[in-house]
């Protein structure tokens, strides 16, 4: 099983929107950074778990946990002329951006802050808290993950 943090702004995707989403799923769309992509494309699988992260708002921080329920799949957005997210160099039959299918798994009884993960020496080598990081999707080791949780 793999890691993995996805940062959403709260005003676009919050988590309590996935709660609310017919079977408590959706797509992940959007993505437009190639590294991104291609963890999203190559690497993530059926069954990983993910953190889902509040991003741009007052108190940044892991709300709680999603789970990959579909592998990707070509960003059907890229290619709607109408969508925030369209892309006019994508092909449909060559897509460039892919997403996965996520399921809510749980939400925290508190956010796990920005702040409190950048204070914990044992998280220096998670790519959310090195400076210059500022992916949307990024892996997070089984250590990490258990350590993360460790914190509520």
């Amino acid at each position: 099983m793999g890691y993995w943090l996805m940062k959403s702004e709260p005003g676009e995707f919050s988590i309590d929107d996935l709660m609310n989403m017919p079977g408590q799923t959706e797509h992940w769309d959007g993505v437009r950074n190639y590294q991104a992509r291609n963890m999203m494309r190559d690497a993530m699988k059926t069954g990983d778990r993910v953190f889902f992260y509040h991003s741009n708002c007052k108190e940044p921080g892991i709300v709680g946990i999603m789970e990959v329920v579909r592998e990707s799949y070509p960003d059907f957005t890229a290619f709607d002329p109408d969508d925030k997210h369209f892309d006019p160099k994508s092909d449909p039959d060559k897509p460039r951006w892919f997403m996965v299918d996520v399921r809510f798994v749980e939400k925290f009884p508190r956010t796990i802050t920005l702040k409190e993960l950048k204070q914990r020496p044992e998280l220096e080598q998670l790519a959310l808290v090195r400076r210059g990081n500022r992916l949307s999707i990024m892996p997070v080791t089984e250590e990490q993950w258990r350590f993360i949780l460790g914190l509520l």
